[in-house]
């Protein structure tokens, strides 16, 4: 029997396009590096340093709320946009905390100082408490009752879900931005000095505080879901719903600790956000939570350590970008967007992620 040659492929189009459009990016961007580093440097080592500092407490903070999005997904195959909204009810369960130690006397000062430890502690108890709530009557009433509807109808419950709780915060807590009342040993601006290039640069206890904390709820999710009785049901409610409740897994119960989980990770950011920025009011979830997304996105929607990868690698690109590019730092939420854009075209799958069967798209 004679054999058959295979048909040669034939190269599309839009192919070509993508490859040469891939070449012209990956060369000047190889070109600006070369101009800012070696060429001509616009910033010493000291600056680079303050830069990729701040991109990794920026990105813990990203990986953080990324996680949530991509829990969520991996359980319902759906983008949950109030998750960022999650993030600010959790910020201002910190700030309200944070603000009752301070008027708490204690020790000849107030109970935040004389006990900066147990303030923070508290401060991150009541915004992981308060957005683990939320995120749990959030899929009760705008997500399960609409589990059986076309994938677009929940996706327009979440977008109209954000825009209630940003108002629902406007009318409680006010349109004015409010400062985080910092315990005294957590002064924003204040840190370990680090001396490079004969300049100081400072690695702010702040920054430190959420990108440790940031890394180890990461880890702990991790854990969580590989190596847990709860994380194998999460597994398999993902992998297929109706086999997962023949096999007597409560398929409601785990979805609704999907929520609770991610809304305690986003309340957690919210604090951190809090803590080290500074500032809280009921539009502070949004941009970090589309960032976010856009995070998820890159690390590969679905996949927990593509969120963490993603999440981090944003927030140095966000950081370090306007400076390599030779751009306005104005322009930052530019290049966010435009890697979000990019992946979707050349990588829909993102860093780590895997392409999907068509049962689960």
């Amino acid at each position: 029997m004679p054999i058959q040659k295979e048909p040669a492929r034939r190269v599309k189009p839009y192919q070509i396009i993508q490859a040469v459009t891939g070449i012209g990016c990956a060369g000047y961007l190889l070109y600006r590096l070369y101009t800012v580093l070696i060429g001509s440097p616009t910033y010493g080592t000291e600056t680079w340093a303050r830069f990729m500092i701040a991109g990794l407490i920026l990105g813990s903070v990203y990986a953080l709320i990324a996680i949530g999005y991509t829990l969520v997904y991996g359980i319902l195959r759906m983008i949950n946009f109030a998750h960022g909204d999650i993030m600010m009810i959790g910020a201002f369960g910190g700030y309200f905390t944070l603000e009752a130690a301070k008027s708490i006397p204690a020790g000849g000062s107030n109970f935040s100082d004389a006990y900066p430890f147990a303030a923070v502690l508290a401060a991150f108890l009541a915004g992981v408490a308060i957005a683990a709530l939320s995120g749990y009557f959030l899929e009760k009433i705008a997500y399960r009752p609409l589990r059986g509807a076309p994938r677009l109808v929940p996706l327009i419950s979440a977008i109209g879900a954000s825009i209630f709780l940003e108002n629902a915060a406007q009318l409680l807590f006010g349109a004015q931005r409010r400062d985080y009342a910092n315990p005294a040993v957590l002064t924003r601006g204040e840190g370990w000095t680090l001396v490079i290039n004969g300049a100081k640069v400072i690695l702010p206890y702040t920054g430190a505080l959420t990108v440790i904390l940031s890394l180890l709820l990461m880890v702990a999710l991790y854990m969580l879901v590989m190596r847990t009785r709860l994380g194998r049901a999460m597994r398999a409610v993902s992998e297929n719903k109706q086999v997962a409740a023949l096999m007597g897994i409560d398929v409601d119960g785990v979805i609704s600790q999907t929520f609770i989980i991610s809304g305690a990770l986003a309340g957690a950011a919210g604090v951190m956000w809090g803590l080290h920025l500074g500032l809280v009011y009921h539009f502070v979830g949004f941009i970090p939570g589309i960032k976010a997304f856009t995070a998820a996105v890159l690390g590969g929607i679905g996949s927990v350590p593509g969120a963490m990868l993603g999440g981090l690698f944003l927030g140095l690109v966000e950081s370090l970008g306007p400076a390599v590019l030779g751009i306005s730092f104005q322009l930052k939420d530019v290049i966010a967007f435009g890697i979000l854009v990019l992946v979707l075209i050349f990588r829909p799958t993102g860093i780590v992620g895997e392409a999907l069967t068509e049962e689960k798209v």
